[in-house]
């Protein structure tokens, strides 16, 4: 009885000791590093630009670094687990992006609200309160599990929203904006992949078997039967609709996209993936042979250099420029602030990549994009780490979602493939894409601390 009691009694003393919160630590020192890159750019651009500081950095550069900070604090508090990697590069990916609208606010001579470079702090104010609440309230990752239909309704009516009359933002030149006059437009798609993400983990878990099942081999691998295929063919045709009705090919190509790279996680068949490309490589036929506005995307990427085709309406024009932007930049860039982004028609949006090309250089874009490889690689090892299927399934998906945004717009402005209408996580101007990308931050965080606290299967 008595060594019950004193067995009783150190479990109890352990349990007081407050151990040492070692990943939270580690992100800490590497956010404070991140919000210290975001400022020092702030402080180039002004120097760069107005030769000056000006106080509005310390409004730009310190309200994203409290932001981030009151992240960090409610990680310790109920996510202490959670990968100490995701927020400091997502923090210092937004501030770079923050950086740089500011820069061609500065060019423009916008101030006040609006300057874009304040709305996307107001925005990026929004997103980390949303990962807050998020992180807050989904103690349990898994409990989105039972929400596997219900997710995938929601982002059916996302989708559908900019159909609804009196939504349609006006001036839109896709069916992909929605607008509450007097308050907000924002694109619900951005919301609908998360949804979709959400829907096809579920979906993938419950008929996962079906889907690897014995099939014909042929070429060295296992081709699914026909009947398998209809889970595949049902997305592809989603994704065509919203090409077609929405005029909006990145959204149709990334839904697409994602369902194959998790179908394949999923099932471990390469043929999905040779399916996929197939598929993509059809769609994209039949779209330009019966679509005009997807024509022109190809025309301008093909002969995106031929004057008459740079001067006529909905041309090459903004490519053009984006290229020229990126060989001024050259190796090492003009320099923060020393460059002419603002040349570029939507500099700050779809073309930011070309704005930090010139001004940063191949050197400094080379950096960013090593930024989001490290940021994807750790999604993905969040995924392959955990023991359960829809864990693994939903970090899977929600990284690779990132890594096709990147690949399309990065490949689309340097004429690597056609432009799509997509922006860049994180660092472009966009509230709607800012929103959805650090609730993809909040799930992985949430998702990462619930894999280190399963118990591990030990044999032997």
């Amino acid at each position: 009885m008595t060594d019950v009691t004193a067995d009783t009694s150190v479990l109890k003393a352990l349990k007081r000791i407050r151990m040492p919160q070692k990943q939270r630590n580690r992100e800490f020192w590497l956010l404070l590093f991140a919000i210290a890159i975001a400022g020092g750019a702030l402080t180039l651009v002004q120097l760069g630009a107005l030769h000056a500081i000006d106080p509005m950095i310390l409004v730009i550069g310190g309200g994203l670094a409290v932001l981030a900070f009151a992240v960090h604090v409610v990680l310790r508090v109920v996510a202490s687990d959670a990968d100490p990697f995701v927020l400091p590069i997502a923090t210092a990916l937004t501030g770079l992006g923050i950086a740089m609208i500011y820069r061609i606010d500065i060019a423009k001579q916008l101030s006040g609200w609006p300057a874009f470079s304040n709305k996307q702090l107001a925005w990026t104010a929004i997103s980390l309160a949303g990962v807050i609440a998020l992180v807050i309230a989904l103690r349990n990752y898994r409990v989105l599990y039972r929400f596997t239909y219900l997710s995938g309704l929601a982002g059916i009516v996302l989708l559908v929203l900019p159909f609804i009359p009196g939504l349609k933002a006006k001036g839109a030149t896709a069916d992909v904006w929605v607008s509450i006059p007097g308050l907000i437009s924002f694109q619900p798609g951005e919301l609908a992949k998360i949804c979709l993400a959400i829907f096809f983990a579920g979906y993938l878990v419950r008929t996962r078997e079906s889907l690897s099942s014995v099939g014909r081999r042929f070429l060295g691998m296992t081709w699914p039967r026909m009947r398998e295929l209809g889970p595949v063919l049902v997305v592809w045709l989603l994704s065509l609709l919203i090409i077609v009705t929405q005029r909006d090919l990145g959204t149709g190509v990334l839904i697409f996209g994602m369902f194959i790279a998790m179908l394949y996680v999923a099932t471990g068949k390469t043929s999905w993936v040779l399916i996929g490309l197939v598929g993509v490589g059809a769609g994209a036929f039949l779209a330009t042979r019966v679509l005009a506005y997807v024509q022109r995307r190809f025309t301008n990427w093909l002969d995106a250099f031929n004057p008459d085709i740079i001067s006529a309406n909905g041309g090459s024009y903004q490519l053009v420029e984006g290229i020229f932007g990126l060989a001024h930049g050259g190796l090492i860039g003009t320099g923060w602030g020393q460059g002419r982004p603002q040349i570029t028609p939507l500099a700050a949006s779809d073309y930011i990549i070309p704005s930090l090309g010139e001004e940063l250089g191949i050197v400094g874009l080379f950096a960013i994009l090593c930024l989001y490889m490290v940021f994807i690689s750790r999604g993905l090892r969040i995924g392959l780490a955990g023991q359960d299927d829809f864990g693994k399934l939903l970090a899977t998906g929600l990284s690779f979602t990132i890594a096709l945004q990147v690949f399309i717009m990065v490949g689309g402005v340097t004429r690597v493939i056609p432009l799509t209408g997509l922006t860049t996580p994180f660092l472009a101007a966009g509230g709607s894409s800012l929103v959805a990308n650090w609730l993809i931050v909040g799930l992985l965080l949430r998702i990462s601390d619930g894999v280190r606290r399963q118990p591990r299967v030990v044999i032997g």
